[in-house]
């Protein structure tokens, strides 16, 4: 028996593990890897637009969701508090954000770790996490502003 199958594009992978890859799903995974910035959902929605993909907004809020719920992205307020998207190194870390651009770094914070769990243990709280997001301006906004 033959596979009269003419499908020849590689297999979708799955956005996230145990739920099913769509082409939406995959267009927004594969989109959130060629990033480097927070993006807004619309920021997102927009960009697939303009790449052809045929995708609705509450799709691209869903699948950010989706993704943010298996730890596969980062999500972050803004000092607006608009929620932004990227996808992140794994391991615990912080971020620096410029409020004018959106460039990011990625930073670990060992005395912000060791603060956070003295000031857990002196009030009796444990299983303790945190957020900690630094917004600012960078030196490529700060040089254009002057």
């Amino acid at each position: 028996m033959t596979d009269k199958s003419t499908d020849t594009a590689a297999p979708r992978r799955p956005v996230v593990v145990g739920v099913r890859a769509t082409k939406q799903r995959s267009a927004i995974s594969d989109l959130l890897d060629t990033i480097e910035e927070f993006k807004s959902a619309q920021d997102l929605h927009d960009e697939l637009r303009k790449r052809g993909e045929g995708i609705g907004l509450t799709t691209v809020y869903r699948t950010l969701q989706t993704l943010a719920d298996a730890g596969t992205v980062d999500v972050l307020r803004t000092d607006n508090g608009e929620s932004v998207y990227r996808r992140c190194s794994s391991g615990h870390h912080h971020h620096l954000v410029c409020r004018s651009c959106g460039f990011t770094v990625e930073v670990e914070g060992p005395t912000v770790e060791k603060w956070s769990q003295s000031v857990a243990e002196s009030n009796g709280f444990s299983d303790v996490s945190h957020t900690i997001e630094i917004f600012g301006t960078c030196s490529q906004c700060s040089a254009a502003a002057r």
